[in-house]
Formats: C-alpha cells, structure tokens, sequence
C-alpha cells in the first residue's frame, strides 16, 4: 500500500566535493556494456538510518562529505564528466571538478515512514537531489548526486543518483563501503585499489556478433503493449516469505537445482501475464540481468567497479505461459539464464558497435533484477546498518530486495510491482492464490487462457 506520508526537507544549497587529494587528468573510454544507450541514465537509491546514542554530537552529513572526498582520490573518474566521442562512443574526461552534495533536513521521524520501509518510499523526491527520469542526460555533468537527509528523531537517510553508464549494482555497493568505511574512520577501504579495466568488456576489432540478442529486438508478430504512456499506475509489494517459496518449490516440478530468483522471477511473470490480460498469440517476454562477475575467463579483476551484466530473455506466448504448468515458465527463464556465457556478454559488446548502441526492448515485457545479493544493507557510515537500503520506488521494472516483513516476523523478498489499477487486482488474486491448496495456476496442467481472461 502506498503511504500517505507527506513532508518537505528544507535542502541546503547544492556543492561540488573534489576528491582531496590531487588526481590525474586523463581520458578513460567507457565499455560497449556501460556506454549501451539504455544506460544511459541515472539510477537512485535510499538508505535509512537510526539514530545512535554513541554518535550524539556528531553530524552525518558532515562526517559523510569527508569521507565522500576521500573516498574519490581512489575513485576519481567519478569526480569527472562524461564525453561523447564519434560513434556514440562515452569516455570519461577526469577533470576532478566533483560531484554534488546537499544536506538537508526533514521534520520527519523514522517511526513515520511506517514498520517496515519498502519502494515506493513516501515523498522520496524530497529524499533525492534530482527529479527522477528514466531519460536523463549523461553527457557534461556531474555523475554522482548525494543528499544526507538528517530526521527529527535523529536518524538519518542517504540518497544517492549514480549515472549507470559508470557503475552496476555490485559496483556501486563498492563504492559505497568504500566511503562508508572511510566514514568509520579507517585508514583506507578494505578494497583499496578500484579498478578501471572497462576494455576488458569493449567490442572486438571487427566486432562478431555470435549470439541472437532478442533483448534489443522488436516484439514478434502483431502483438500489443497494455501498459501505455499516461496510465494510471498503482504500486505494491508481494512478500516471498519461507511459506510461499516452499510452495514455489513443492510446485516446480523440476529435479535440477533452482535458484530463489528464478523460482520468484518465473511465477511474477505468468502471474503478471494474467493479470494484464493478453491475447493468447501475443508474445510475451521476461528479462533479467545476469552478472558476469566470477563467469569470465580470465575473471575480472578484483576491484572492477564498472558494468558486468548481460540481459537474458525468456520469450513465449501468453497463452503458452498462462495455459501449461508453472514449471514451463520456470524451465523457460532457467534455460535463457543459461544462455548468458563469456561469448554471449562479448557478443553483446560487438552489437553495440554494430547496432549503433542499440535500446533494450521494453514492449510486452516484464524486466526484473536481483538486488537481494548486492548488500545495500552492509553499508555502514558509523550509525550501523541501513534500516532500508535500495531503490526509491517501483516502476515498470522491478526487482527482488531483502526485506523483513515485521507484522509476521520473518525474513524473505521483496518485489514491487507497478501496474494499472484493474490490473493489479487481478495480479494481488493470483499472488494470494499460492499458497491455496487449489490454485488454477499452479495446481492444473493445462487450461485455456480464455478461462483465465474470464476470471478477470
């Protein structure tokens, strides 16, 4: 449920932190993962923090704006700007000329923003220092924004917006115990040399495409996209506790080994199938990020901050997905995982120079990531850890965070889901069908998707 939450934080006026040290001037090209123009843009997040009584007298904000300048001596392509070279080819000029920090404060407790904080977070645009856009331009500006946000119960939140184009999910957790561990007061961060590297993930000379990349191809067919621009969307968590993924797993029928993403990621995409009622010939898709770290050979080096990911995608049709049993959509997403190799993410790399850096495909297609590894929650600026850390809000791509559901106290996932009102209703039915021992979805083995159009 959304929050009726308001507030205003009264923002300090914005400055640029230089890294406190001097550091070169140079130019770094980006990778052909990180410079793909679906990147292009900025990703947020927010960690919540209580107050602690061993840190009375002491100013996060402050603490965390110098730790922050240390912090970039090491990671100092961040304090740059971002340049397009011929091509569409993204390079980082380091110019050392910072990025944006604002403190502010907010006549809000911790305690107000409910028991258990979950996306979307309530006013988190006044948490943030930009407006969010999924659109934004990366070229000639600052790639790092930071908000300390100090709360009238003394505790406090940490917003950031990143440009991806310089970081994934487990890179940018990098650099945050990084700065976290500065913050604490150690002598240098525990991984002390951050690593460029980007050209160990750049386009082979000619570039070779050698896999099909349906994630940045059109949807087949004649096929029609129920989410448009302009609708009125409602968001909503659904909590996979230890009951519902016994339940995934009693159901799942297949002998070799699952992971809990799949397992999760498998049943939110026929449920959401369902839920927005399409027609049985369309094509329908899921796509999901696979890291790279530790499937390389040679492996990336220790330290690599920078983009490592390809995208898998499972596609079928609706009536397909809907009418057999849960186990074919699960085999469907195992399989495309599968398909994510060494050669698949170089591929990837070729196309973009082939392809002129092409966007991923959106259209009739559930887009999900795992962010439930990537420890958001160990960051530790000295206050402890995060009550919640991770991202903003939901939209039309979602993701799986770690989250305690305290009203039944136990410890599972999370994963947001944005959809149209009408839409959700019937998602929330299927949701709360698994674990109903007669479930149409789950329990029969085939069915025709008209029977599951008339139960919407």
């Amino acid at each position: 449920m959304e929050s009726s939450l308001t507030f205003k934080a009264r923002r300090s006026e914005p400055v640029l932190v230089t890294p406190a040290k001097p550091t070169p001037h140079e130019f770094k090209p980006l990778s052909e993962i990180d410079d793909q123009e679906s990147l292009r843009f900025y990703r947020s997040g927010i960690h919540f923090y209580r107050s602690n009584p061993s840190k009375v007298g002491e100013d996060p904000a402050q603490v965390i704006k110098a730790a922050l300048a240390k912090g970039l001596v090491g990671y100092y392509p961040i304090a740059g700007r971002i340049r397009e070279w011929p091509g569409r080819k993204l390079v980082v000029e380091c110019t050392g000329e910072g990025v944006v920090f604002v403190e502010a404060d907010a006549d809000v407790s911790l305690d107000d923003f409910g028991g258990a904080i979950s996306p979307p977070i309530p006013c988190y645009e006044e948490l943030l220092c930009e407006p969010e856009t999924t659109s934004a331009v990366v070229v000639d500006r600052p790639l790092l924004y930071v908000q300390v946000t100090r709360l009238r119960c003394g505790g406090f939140t940490f917003g950031l917006q990143i440009c991806h184009s310089i970081a994934d999910a487990a890179g940018v957790v990098q650099l945050l115990k990084a700065i976290a561990e500065l913050a604490r007061g150690v002598d240098a961060p525990s991984v002390p040399a951050p690593v460029w590297a980007r050209e160990l993930l750049c386009a082979r000379s000619p570039p070779r495409v050698t896999h099909q990349h349906p994630e940045y191809e059109e949807v087949a067919g004649r096929g029609k996209d129920v989410i448009r621009a302009g609708d009125a969307l409602v968001r909503r968590g659904f909590f996979f506790g230890p009951k519902e993924m016994s339940v995934l797993r009693q159901r799942a029928a297949i002998r070799s080994r699952v992971s809990r993403f799949e397992l999760i990621a498998a049943f939110m995409w026929r449920c959401r199938t369902a839920a927005l009622g399409y027609d049985p010939s369309d094509e329908v898709r899921i796509q999901f990020v696979v890291n790279a770290r530790g499937k390389r050979s040679p492996p990336l080096p220790s330290g690599f901050y920078g983009n490592a990911f390809a995208f898998a995608v499972a596609s079928t049709t609706a009536g397909e997905l809907c009418g057999r049993p849960y186990s074919y959509a699960l085999e469907q997403v195992m399989k495309a995982k599968a398909k994510v190799t060494d050669e698949f993410l170089q591929s990837v790399a070729d196309l973009m120079v082939v392809r002129g850096r092409p966007r991923f495909t959106t259209a009739q297609t559930y887009l999900v990531s795992d962010l439930a590894n990537a420890g958001f929650e160990e960051v530790d600026f000295g206050w402890g850890r995060g009550v919640y850390a991770g991202p903003a809000t939901a939209n039309l791509a979602t993701f799986h965070i770690k989250y305690s559901n305290n009203g039944r106290g136990v410890e599972g996932i999370l994963v947001p889901m944005c959809l149209p009102a009408p839409a959700m209703e019937r998602f929330r039915f299927e949701m709360e069908s698994l674990t109903i021992t007669k479930d149409p979805i789950l329990d029969h083995s085939s069915f025709p998707i008209n029977y599951l159009q008339s139960r919407m």
